[in-house]
């Protein structure tokens, strides 16, 4: 693909992308042609000397990647972008060129400028190993960072995800419910979003081992639904019987399953132990 035609579709993702609303249709076909280009061009995952425009061009369309796989709630999508963009966050932060000069080649050190979508991608990226229940892979990739922790609480970007782990850990549900009106950027809501029904599905099976029936409004509240139909939708899904008329709703609860004991094989057992101790003694 040539440098032009390279060039003329990268501005035409941007207006794709950056247009309200986004056309993520047209946009995800742009993707697909660029990570073309930029295979041909050595750039999506590049190596050795490059020029720094071109690194920032391949980075800002990868990073738009990352930003439409969470719009068209593709995840698997998500983790391949933030793969590809590893390269441009840590090996070409700092890029080393050799110059020659009149008294032969000599070193020097440049830098690719920061980009501001770097900390976003890597903030949604730990939402998304919490999702996964990755609490582990979660706390390496943030010992990884390169801040200190009191930069990482500074990060808007970190801060939220480690602030949604503690409350998850401390299982202060309520307060990661409330964080979604916090959150720094609208892709964060798509993997809260996520969390939530997880935490639901949680706070479900509770809900069936300590009750028999609750009121809807109740379970409206500790299940943090908003409107009664979601509610609905959620019972159905769940097997939970809803009368509205009364205006509760009873739990589906699972039958005990009942364990035969071997009665007679564990006292001939017993009696068989006491005879041969009775014999050593």
């Amino acid at each position: 693909m040539a440098a032009t035609q390279l060039k003329a579709l990268y501005a035409d993702l941007q207006r794709s992308f950056l247009s309200n609303p986004s056309d993520l249709k047209r946009s995800g076909v742009l993707l697909n042609q660029l990570k073309l280009g930029l295979i041909q061009a050595g750039l999506l995952l590049p190596i050795g000397e490059q020029n720094l425009d071109d690194l920032a061009v391949a980075r800002e369309i990868l990073e738009i990647g990352a930003f439409w796989s969470i719009r068209t709630q593709d995840v698997p999508s998500f983790d391949r972008y933030f793969s590809q963009l590893q390269t441009f966050y840590t090996d070409y932060k700092y890029i080393i060129l050799l110059l020659p000069s009149s008294k032969g080649s000599h070193i020097r050190s440049s830098v690719l400028p920061p980009s501001p979508r770097e900390y976003p991608i890597r903030g949604l990226n730990l939402i998304r190993l919490l999702t996964q229940n990755r609490i582990a892979d979660f706390h390496t990739t943030l010992e990884s960072l390169p801040l200190s922790a009191d930069a990482i609480a500074e990060n808007p970007y970190l801060a939220h995800p480690v602030s949604l782990e503690r409350w998850l850990m401390e299982g202060s549900y309520c307060k990661v419910w409330n964080a979604r009106a916090e959150a720094p950027v609208e892709e964060y809501k798509y993997f809260i979003d996520s969390l939530m029904g997880t935490i639901r599905n949680e706070i479900a099976s509770c809900e069936e081992a300590a009750y028999e029936s609750l009121p809807l409004k109740d379970a409206a509240t500790l299940l943090f639904f908003t409107t009664q139909s979601e509610l609905l939708t959620f019972a159905q899904q769940r097997g939970w019987q809803v009368d509205l008329t009364a205006g509760t709703i009873t739990f589906a609860r699972k039958t005990e399953e009942q364990i035969e004991i071997p009665k007679q094989k564990l006292i001939a057992a017993n009696l068989a132990y006491a005879r041969e101790l009775e014999q050593i003694v």
